[in-house]
């Protein structure tokens, strides 16, 4: 199997029209829905761990901004706000490659099903069969679990983007000192979600592995 298939992808599915045009003209080129799976789960991988980061880094950046004890206030706001932004932006990249593995996975299992009817050896059939609900329960546990991590971002999110709100309007050590009572209810929120999502980036590739 192609090691990293995102370039060939890319240029094949540009090339080509429809969703099944787009698998013929990959699997010419010895690239199956199997390998497209892969790799859009890989590349979910990469997206939430890098949403990982970015929520990271947010938080550290609002734990800055309220022990403010001199300096610059707007400069400090003003990385809160760029990395509340990034974080925004690398969520949105997860949601993204999520619908994309959906789309690939409902295609694969379909056509998995399908040629299940094709078969006139029976212990073969039902191999086949096996192979297909196995992989269908092993995705199944790896989206639910990374829908699930996915799902506890927005809370965290809207809080970091209400409190860039607040200050946009607010930026001044009173208004700064009146958060610091957030920083530990926000800081269990932000531990959880990253265990959350250390699960589901191990649930990928744990997916992975299997299915190479």
């Amino acid at each position: 199997m192609i090691p990293r298939l995102t370039i060939l992808l890319s240029a094949l599915l540009l090339a080509a029209g429809c969703t099944s045009v787009k698998y013929s003209a990959l699997e010419k080129v010895g690239v199956y829905k199997r390998d497209i799976l892969v790799d859009r789960v890989e590349d979910a991988q990469e997206a939430q761990l890098e949403a990982k980061e970015e929520i990271a880094s947010a938080y550290e950046q609002f734990t800055g901004l309220v022990q403010f004890d001199g300096g610059d206030l707007e400069a400090i706001y003003k990385r809160l706000n760029a990395k509340v932004e990034d974080t925004r932006e690398s969520v949105d990249e997860v949601d993204q490659r999520i619908a994309a593995i959906e789309q690939v996975a409902g295609d694969l299992f379909k056509e998995w099903r399908e040629e299940l009817g094709q078969y006139s050896n029976a212990s073969l059939r039902r191999s086949s069969e096996q192979k297909l609900e196995d992989t269908r329960r092993r995705y199944g546990n790896m989206i639910t679990t990374m829908k699930n991590a996915r799902s506890r971002i927005d809370p965290v999110l809207s809080v970091f983007e209400d409190q860039v709100l607040f200050l946009k309007h607010n930026l001044n050590a009173r208004a700064v000192a009146a958060l610091k009572g957030e920083v530990g209810s926000i800081g269990s929120k932000v531990d959880r979600l990253i265990q959350d999502m250390n699960k589901a980036i191990a649930e990928a590739d744990s997916f992975i592995q299997t299915m190479k």
